[in-house]
């Protein structure tokens, strides 16, 4: 059971994180205004679970106008897509095992 649960990524123990991370894997990227909208969170929480991804570099950041208003993007980087992968190989390994 041990190995199984040393490829979980701690960066996607957080419910909302997780769900970023599978929009930005499934879509080449999002805005941070539908990001809120689809996953109904507040304007700050998404930023903080935004800015921990960020940091462990598993998403870009594109800012940018669209006219005069400011508007950032999100994509998963290959780092964070490969980590996303393990995580996910390692959550259907963990499920595998159980139904033995």
């Amino acid at each position: 059971m041990r190995s199984v649960l040393e490829h979980f990524d701690k960066a996607f123990e957080n419910r909302i994180r997780l769900q970023i991370m599978s929009v930005l894997v499934a879509n080449e990227n999002y805005d941070f205004n539908s990001l809120k909208e689809l996953l109904n969170v507040t304007d700050g929480n998404l930023a903080s679970h935004l800015k921990a991804l960020e940091k462990e570099e598993y998403i870009t950041v594109h800012k940018s106008f669209l006219g005069r208003k400011p508007n950032t993007t999100y994509a998963a980087s290959e780092l964070g897509r490969a980590a996303f992968i393990r995580h996910l190989q390692a959550l259907e390994n963990l499920i595998k095992q159980q139904k033995q």
